[in-house]
């Protein structure tokens, strides 16, 4: 036996071990290969500004960055409005990282200015309430050009990418052509570099909007504002995708008191002055995007059961359905009880955790 069928027969044995340990193994085993240490390499697409549950993804995401759980390395953006990448910036200046590379699109998808993103302006006096200098979408590069340069200057096989808006941009990057900064095309350059992509997209189960009424199917927003693109990605996009479903962050709320009580650390914070102008409390809103970092940084914690291996498939209105298949890449997060306490717990306690956890002064 040469030592290539060693490993495989190796790597083999701990996935069926894992697997016998109980149900949680099944994702396990299917990352065994792809695990590494050290922080994760993330990418986050966002669409920013047209929901606030993307403000607190990002706040997860620095979180999870303070404790080296992750790098954040880019976002990108499909909200297209001038004032999404200078909140985004803003946001990002005030967890002390205001160096992360920020791409934008100029698609003409929901270009309505929002009711937050304004605060990337907003001063007090003379000076900006949230300091940084990203000003305009007009200063920021396109989205594409950003997405191939930072995988191409990645290791291989290392970086997930969290998406948590429309499919628009990563749909852009599998059609891109080589250029200066790598010779592969983008359908390449991700099969090379990308190790997951975790998105909040769908809906795979039937939902009941009102007390009482029948469950019925959803056309989820993310999917329907591009559909073009999540069809495309659906299709073609070539590493393992783990989609959340509509129905995941449904059933995890994020508490209005903690957004009352647990960021009053500082006189403004970003995220819960977004929060605020987007619904003001008592409102619980859905985490639909925080599930999609959640797992994405920590998929062995336990938190989401996931589904058998499949094919999730766009139809032309926008409906998601799943087909399970052995040899399929797609799975998607599934949800218990006991489960819904724990998610919870985690996201309030990560996504408020003060940016002072890293050594760094809130003005």
């Amino acid at each position: 036996m040469n030592d290539l069928e060693s490993l495989k027969r190796i790597r083999l044995c701990v996935c069926i071990s894992i697997i016998l340990l109980g149900t949680h193994g099944e994702s396990d085993c299917v990352c065994a290969e792809e695990n590494q240490t050290g922080a994760i390499p993330l990418i986050f697409d966002t669409d920013i500004g047209n929901d606030v549950d993307d403000v607190l993804a990002l706040g997860l995401i620095h979180a999870l960055e303070s404790r080296d759980e992750c790098k954040l390395l880019a976002v990108t953006i499909t909200k297209d409005h001038p004032n999404a990448a200078s909140f985004t910036d803003a946001v990002n200046t005030f967890y002390g990282r205001g160096e992360i590379p920020i791409g934008v699109c100029r698609s003409g998808v929901t270009p309505e200015a929002g009711k937050f993103i304004g605060l990337g302006a907003k001063k007090d006096g003379e000076r900006l309430r949230y300091p940084h200098d990203l000003m305009s979408d007009k200063e920021a590069p396109d989205a594409v050009a950003l997405l191939r340069e930072t995988l191409a200057n990645a290791e291989d096989r290392s970086v997930v990418i969290v998406q948590v808006g429309f499919s628009t941009n990563l749909a852009n990057l599998l059609d891109s052509k080589p250029d200066q900064v790598s010779p592969l095309a983008g359908f390449e350059l991700v099969k090379q570099k990308t190790r997951l992509l975790s998105m909040m997209a769908g809906a795979f189960e039937k939902i009941a909007f009102e007390k009482d009424a029948q469950p019925r199917d959803h056309k989820e927003y993310n999917v329907v504002m591009d559909i073009p693109s999540a069809k495309k990605l659906a299709q073609r996009w070539p590493t393992p995708i783990v989609w959340s479903g509509f129905e995941i962050g449904l059933a995890v709320r994020y508490p209005h008191q903690s957004i009352e009580r647990d960021y009053s650390y500082v006189e403004h914070h970003p995220l819960a002055e977004a929060y605020q102008l987007y619904m003001p409390p008592p409102h619980d809103r859905p985490t639909w995007d925080l599930t999609s970092v959640l797992y994405a940084v920590r998929p062995d914690h336990g938190y989401f059961q996931v589904s058998e291996s499949g094919r999730v498939s766009v139809a032309d209105d926008g409906l998601t359905t799943f087909q399970a298949a052995n040899a399929g890449l797609h799975r998607y997060l599934q949800l218990t009880e006991e489960q819904k306490i724990r998610v919870t717990e985690a996201l309030v306690q990560l996504s408020s955790q003060p940016p002072t956890a890293i050594g760094k002064s809130v003005e």
